[in-house]
């Protein structure tokens, strides 16, 4: 097929998809069987947005000393207020979370993917009602193209999960990190929230933090990456996401219509803002693009941790804070649930557009 792209006018995208995805061996089966080519389902049109060659100097803030340090609390919550408003990203380091935790949780990941096929299939479904699935995108049939990567999503709060349903090759680190990443998430919470002028426990009153989805993505290496993307270009549906990532680098954040890199540092966590958080903020917390570029090193691994109660029934309304609301700042939007936004959200699948307008008053 030439390097282009261009798809034959009678090529059978459907039947593709469906030999794809009951085949359940992901993108990793397709590179393990020996693809030169990236196959059609995945090729997209190029982004009209340019990248950066400018070295973008990504926000880090050190959470050393956030407990018994006044001043040093004082410096984070601007630091944290300055990115969440402009960027709607930032790196955490001095996070409390050891190092060698860290790498256990991207080897569990790893040892999930490459384990045998016949195995991990007993995990692979499209039925998003599920606390523990495995499958190649989400949204798989009604993408225009398909991304270049394969997922393993865990709900594990606020219900606690069985640990019996999750896969034994990574089932105690999982456990583990859990608790780790839910007591950094409070912490960031009230840095957030004090970063609003807010009372510290505001976020978490909210029940900002009392879901949390646990999302292992894991990238083989692609033949031919100009024509694919490891994710398509999409904000999150939650209220904050905690990313690790390894080494291999291909995150990318939309900032003033360029997309630059999130270079990786070991030890280091990834922070963004989500729908949800700009919603109740009244947008004055900024829910940015972002993206995973393929790439013909692989595999990359990542784990990003998403605090929201997802699809599960909910009558709580989600609405703008009022303590930030003014004449000079009405709302911007309607009450929703988090099931509501969840739901519409994945029902557009990633197409590179906001679920947020949907939500506008």
């Amino acid at each position: 097929m030439p390097a282009t792209g261009k798809v034959p006018d009678d090529y059978d995208r459907a039947s593709e998809l469906k030999v794809f995805d009951e085949s359940k061996a992901g993108v990793k089966g397709l590179v393990d069987s020996g693809v030169s080519m990236v196959p059609r389902m995945f090729i997209r049109p190029p982004d009209k947005s340019g990248t950066s060659n400018v070295r973008f100097n990504f926000p880090v803030i050190d959470l050393h000393g956030m407990e018994d340090d006044p001043i040093r609390r004082k410096q984070m919550v601007e630091a944290v207020r300055e990115a969440s408003e402009t960027l709607g990203f930032f790196t955490v380091v001095n996070h409390g979370i050891p190092e060698t935790l860290l790498e256990e949780m991207m080897d569990g990941t790893r040892r999930f993917y490459e384990q045998d096929n016949e195995v991990k299939k007993e995990f692979y479904t499209r039925d998003q009602t599920r606390e523990v699935i495995y499958n190649s995108n989400f949204d798989l049939y009604i993408s225009k193209a398909a991304s270049w990567r394969d997922t393993l999503y865990c709900l594990l709060a606020p219900h606690p999960l069985d640990p019996e349903q999750l896969p034994a090759t990574c089932r105690d680190i999982l456990m583990e990190y859990k608790e780790e990443i839910m007591r950094l998430g409070h912490k960031l919470l009230e840095l957030l929230s004090e970063a609003l002028g807010l009372n510290r426990n505001h976020l978490k009153d909210m029940d900002c933090a009392e879901g949390l989805a646990m999302v292992c993505h894991y990238y083989p290496a692609c033949p031919q990456p100009e024509l694919t993307m490891g994710t398509t270009n999409h904000s999150d549906n939650d209220f904050l996401t905690i990313l690790l990532q390894d080494q291999i680098g291909g995150l990318q954040v939309l900032h003033q219509d360029q997309w630059v890199d999130v270079l990786p540092m070991p030890g280091a966590l990834v922070i963004n803002i989500g729908d949800l958080m700009q919603l109740i903020t009244n947008d004055r917390f900024k829910s940015v693009e972002h993206r995973v570029l393929a790439n013909q090193r692989g595999p990359r691994v990542s784990v990003a941790c998403f605090f929201s109660t997802s699809h599960l029934p909910s009558s709580k309304i989600y609405e703008p804070i009022k303590e930030l609301l003014s004449e000079e700042n009405p709302p911007k939007y309607r009450g929703t649930t988090v099931r509501d936004y969840v739901l519409y959200y994945r029902s557009k699948g990633l197409d590179g557009t906001s679920a947020l307008p949907h939500f506008m008053l």
